[in-house]
């Protein structure tokens, strides 16, 4: 299990962690440390037990606040994908409706070429007889 040595505050800490998780480690640590950094900056003596719980808490509230923004963007989302599937039902419609709307005129067109055709045939013939 490798040792990782860690700076939060100005204070550096060993750390144990999982073969391979030395990278999530440091990226943890440099987020708790950027909010030490910021109270050690504003509040010079702090313990180092409260300035690690003033950090923990400090991130905590940040990521209790992106746990807010994307709950509403996973809400806003199925919103959306409700609304596209209420338009892609709504053409599927339109699309059948005008479908069945040209049948009709389409039966007419049919029927008016089979009138001229034997209009056709018929002054031919009168044409020849």
């Amino acid at each position: 299990m490798p040792d990782v040595t860690v700076t939060i505050g100005e204070r550096s800490f060993d750390v144990a962690c999982q073969e391979g998780e030395e990278h999530f480690l440091r990226s943890a640590a440099a987020l708790l440390d950027a909010e030490a950094k910021t109270l050690v900056g504003q509040i010079r003596h702090l313990t180092e037990p409260k300035m690690l719980l003033l950090a923990g808490l400090m991130l905590a509230d940040k990521t209790a606040g992106i746990d807010d923004e994307l709950k509403l963007a996973e809400k806003r989302i199925a919103e959306l994908e409700g609304r596209l599937a209420e338009a892609q039902t709504l053409a599927a419609q339109a699309a059948a409706a005008a479908e069945d709307a040209a049948r009709p005129a389409e039966e007419m067109l049919a029927g008016l070429a089979a009138r001229v055709e034997t209009l056709a045939e018929e002054i031919e013939a009168r044409a020849v007889g």
